[in-house]
C-alpha cells in the first residue's frame, strides 16, 4: 500500500509547483487523488435545445461560440457574456466574477454549459454553473467529471491525472470487503468503483460504484468510533442501588406530572444505572420536552446511592440556570449543590475542591471548569453533558475519567431520526423524548421582512402594556463589522432604548460580558424587571424565563433552521400565546425556504432533517464534529440503509480486513482528528 502514499509531487507530470496546487485542495498523495470526488458531472450526449428552454428551470447546452463580450457593473462587478449558437437557436451565457474568461472563450470554440435559465431583452440568457470548453482530446467521452479547482489547475489537468491514477496505482488499492460480503450485500468490488466513480460507464454504473464508496466511507466511520470507544473503555463500574427514598420524595413534590415518554426514558437510564456496567446514553428531544427534569432525577439517582453528580453545560449562563434549578429542586432534601465555572473566584475555587474531594458536595454544576486536573471527586458516579454537540469525544470522556468509571448521561436538543443518532453517536445508546408536556401553546412564528421591523416593535410594545409581556430581540454579532451587513446587537440596543423603547428597561446581553453582569443581566430579566433583552445568540441554549413570550430573531436567513428552533424554544413556556418574529431580506432561494419552513413546522425531528438536507451535515453539526466534513460520497440522510450495514458490518470483523482498515482510518481521516479529538 506504500505507492498510495507518496508525495503527489512524484506522479508524472506534477512536480513541486503544481503539488502545492493540489495540497490547497487537500490531495497530498494518490490515496488523496482516488478520494477527490467530483462535485458534478457532465452528460454532453444529451444536451438540452436552446429552443426547448425554460425560464426560471436548469439547463445543460453544448453549443458554438459566435462572440464575446466583456463589461462591469455599476457596482463594479465583472461580466463575461458568450452568444452561443446549437442547431436549434441563439442563447446569451453569462458568468459573474471571472475576467480571466475573457483570454480562455474565444469565438469558434465549442462549449458545454449548465446553468439556470431565465429570461432577459427578449433573448434568453444562461447564468452559467459550470462550463468546459472542448477539444479532440475529450470528445469522444460523454460523461465527464467536474472536480473543485484552484488557481493554476484546470479540469483538463485534474481529469488526466486521475485518469492515469486509476489505471497505474489502483490495483495497488486493497478491497477490504471479502467475496462473500459483497455478493451477499450485491457490492461491486471497489477498483470498478473508483473508475465509475470518476468516469462513470453510465448510471447504473456509476450508482452501484457511489454505493459501495458509501459504504466504505460509512464503514471507516464506525469502526473510528469502535476504535476509540474501545481506548475509553474501563474494567470497573458503578453500580446505583437507592440507599434512601430521596427520588421519590423528589417526584411526588414535582409540581406537574411526568410524561409517558420522559417516565419511559427515566426507566431506561435507572436501567443502566443499576447494571453492572457503564453507561453510556445520549437524551435528546426536543425543545421543551423534559431533558432538564430527567437529568436532574437521574442525579438524584446516584446522590440516593451514595454517589456525587455533575453536569457540565456549555455556557455560564446555562451552567447557573442548571445550579439554580438544581438549587431549589433538592435544598429541601439535604442535598449539597455546588456550581464551578471560569469565574468562581479564586477562594470559592478553593473551598468547592476541598468539599467536593472530601465529599460533602453531592451534585456539581459548570462549564469546560469542570474537566481541568485540579477538579477531583470523592465518588463520581453520574456524569451529565447538557448540549453535547457543543464538546467532543474526548472532552465528555474527561469528565468520565474524574471517577471510577462513572455512568455518563450527554444530552442534546438537536433532535435526529433513531438510524443517524446510532451512527453519529456510534458508542452512545440513545433514548428520544417523543412527546412535549400537556398544556403548551404553540409558538406563532412570523417571517417579516426588515423594512417592517417598526411593526414588530409596536407589537412588543403593546404586549408589554397589555400583558407584561417580555422579549428577546436576538442578533447575529456583537459589534458591527465592516465587513458584515448585520444588525448589531450593541447599536441595536442603544436605537431602541433611545426609540421606541425609550420608556422601558431594556437590557443587553452577550458572549463579551464578564460571568457577573451576565448573571446580574439575566436576574433582571427572570425578575420582570428588564422588558425587553437584546442579545446574541449566547441566549440560544436552555436559558428558561418563562414570563418571555416574544422572540425576534434580526437577520434570521444567516440561521441554520435548527438554531432558529432552538431561539424559538426560548419562548413559549409560560401561559401566555407566544411569538416568534423572524427579520430579514433573504437573497438566495435556501433562505427564503428555510424560513417559509419555521412558519409552517414547529417539529423539531422535521426541522432536523429539513437542515441537514439544506446545508449538510458538516455545517449542520459544525466542521470539527465527527470528522462529518471528511464524508466525500455518503449522504446522511440518503444512506441510512447503508449506515445500518456498516454498523452490522462493524460487528463482525471476520468478514472485512479490519487491519487495512486501521491504515485507511490513519491516512483517511489523518486531517480530521476532530473524529475523535474535539
Amino acid at each position: 500500500m506504500e505507492a498510495l502514499f507518496q508525495d503527489i509531487q512524484y506522479l508524472k507530470g506534477i512536480g513541486p509547483k503544481r503539488s502545492r496546487q493540489f495540497k490547497r485542495l487537500g490531495v497530498d498523495n494518490v490515496f488523496d487523488l482516488l478520494w477527490y470526488v467530483p462535485r458534478a458531472y457532465f452528460n454532453r450526449g444529451h444536451p438540452d435545445p436552446i429552443k426547448s428552454l425554460k425560464p426560471g428551470e436548469p439547463a445543460a447546452v453544448r453549443a458554438i461560440v459566435k462572440g464575446t463580450h466583456a463589461s462591469r457593473s455599476r457596482r463594479g462587478l465583472h461580466i463575461f457574456k458568450a452568444l452561443i449558437q446549437d442547431e436549434t437557436g441563439l442563447l446569451t451565457a453569462v458568468w459573474f466574477n471571472q475576467p480571466f474568461l475573457n483570454s480562455m472563450i474565444n469565438t469558434g470554440q465549442e462549449l458545454f454549459i449548465s446553468g439556470k435559465v431565465r429570461a432577459a431583452q427578449g433573448l434568453m440568457e444562461l447564468n452559467v454553473s459550470e462550463y468546459e470548453i472542448l477539444d479532440a482530446s475529450s470528445q469522444h467521452i460523454d460523461v465527464l467529471p467536474v472536480y473543485g479547482l484552484t488557481e493554476g489547475l484546470s479540469q483538463k489537468t485534474i481529469r488526466g491525472l486521475i485518469l492515469n491514477t486509476l489505471n497505474e496505482y489502483l490495483h495497488h488499492y486493497p478491497d477490504i470487503l471479502s467475496p462473500e460480503l459483497k455478493q451477499e450485500y450485491d457490492l461491486c468490488d471497489i477498483g470498478f468503483a473508483f473508475h465509475n466513480l470518476h468516469f462513470p460507464q453510465d448510471g447504473t454504473a456509476y450508482l452501484r460504484a457511489r454505493k459501495r464508496l458509501a459504504l466504505e466511507e460509512l464503514l471507516l466511520f464506525q469502526f473510528s468510533l469502535r476504535q476509540e470507544q474501545n481506548k475509553l473503555q474501563v474494567d470497573s463500574y458503578v453500580m446505583h442501588l437507592p440507599q434512601n427514598n430521596l427520588l421519590q420524595r423528589l417526584r411526588d413534590k414535582l409540581p406537574f406530572v411526568l410524561t409517558s415518554a420522559q417516565a419511559r426514558v427515566l426507566e431506561e437510564i435507572y436501567e443502566d444505572m443499576r447494571a453492572p456496567r457503564q453507561m453510556n446514553r445520549l437524551l435528546q428531544g426536543d425543545v421543551g420536552s423534559g431533558k432538564t427534569v430527567v437529568a436532574a432525577l437521574s442525579m438524584a439517582g446516584a446522590v440516593a446511592s451514595g454517589y456525587q453528580a455533575a453536569i457540565m453545560a456549555p455556557t455560564e449562563i446555562l451552567a447557573e440556570q442548571h445550579y439554580q434549578s438544581l438549587q431549589q429542586m433538592f435544598q429541601a432534601h439535604g442535598t449539597e449543590v455546588a456550581r464551578l465555572t471560569g469565574s468562581t473566584s479564586a477562594g470559592e475555587r478553593r473551598s468547592i475542591l476541598e468539599a467536593l474531594a472530601s465529599g460533602e458536595i453531592d451534585i456539581l454544576a459548570g462549564t469546560h471548569a469542570l474537566i481541568q486536573d485540579e477538579v477531583q471527586f470523592k465518588r463520581l458516579g453520574l456524569a451529565v453533558i447538557d448540549e453535547q454537540h457543543r464538546f467532543g469525544v474526548k472532552q465528555r470522556a474527561a469528565l468520565g475519567f474524574k471517577g471510577e468509571a462513572p455512568d455518563l448521561l450527554v444530552m442534546t436538543a438537536t433532535p435526529i431520526p433513531r438510524t443517524l443518532a446510532l451512527t453519529l453517536y456510534g458508542d452512545l445508546s440513545v433514548s428520544i423524548i417523543d412527546q412535549m408536556p400537556p398544556g403548551r401553546k404553540k409558538v406563532e412564528t412570523r417571517f417579516v421582512q426588515n423594512r417592517n421591523a417598526d411593526r414588530v416593535y409596536r407589537f412588543i410594545a403593546r404586549k408589554i402594556k397589555e400583558e407584561a409581556a417580555q422579549a428577546y430581540i436576538v442578533c447575529p454579532l456583537v459589534e458591527e463589522s465592516e465587513k458584515q451587513d448585520l444588525v448589531a446587537a450593541i447599536n441595536l440596543y442603544e436605537e431602541l432604548r433611545q426609540g421606541i423603547f425609550s420608556h422601558l428597561e431594556v437590557g443587553l446581553i452577550h458572549g463579551r460580558l464578564k460571568a457577573l453582569e451576565k448573571e446580574q443581566i439575566m436576574h433582571s430579566f427572570k425578575a420582570g424587571k428588564i422588558k425587553v433583552l437584546v442579545s446574541t445568540t449566547v441566549i440560544e441554549v436552555g436559558v428558561d424565563v418563562r414570563a418571555a413570550s416574544i422572540m425576534v430573531v434580526m437577520h434570521a436567513e444567516r440561521f441554520g433552521l435548527s438554531q432558529l428552533h432552538q431561539l424559538r424554544g426560548r419562548v413559549g413556556r409560560g401561559e401566555k400565546q407566544s411569538y416568534c418574529f423572524l427579520l430579514g431580506d433573504p437573497h438566495t432561494e435556501d433562505g427564503c425556504k428555510r424560513l417559509m419552513i419555521m412558519e409552517n413546522t414547529d417539529d423539531g425531528f422535521k426541522l432536523a432533517q429539513h437542515d441537514l438536507l439544506l446545508r449538510g451535515a458538516g455545517e449542520f453539526w459544525g466542521v470539527k464534529q465527527h470528522g462529518l466534513n471528511q464524508l466525500k460520497v455518503a449522504d446522511l440522510l440518503k444512506d441510512l440503509k447503508l449506515m445500518e450495514l456498516s454498523q452490522i458490518l462493524v460487528q463482525e470483523l471476520g468478514k472485512v480486513k479490519a487491519d487495512w482498515m486501521k491504515v485507511y482510518i490513519e491516512r483517511k481521516f489523518k486531517k480530521s482528528q476532530d473524529i475523535v479529538n474535539n
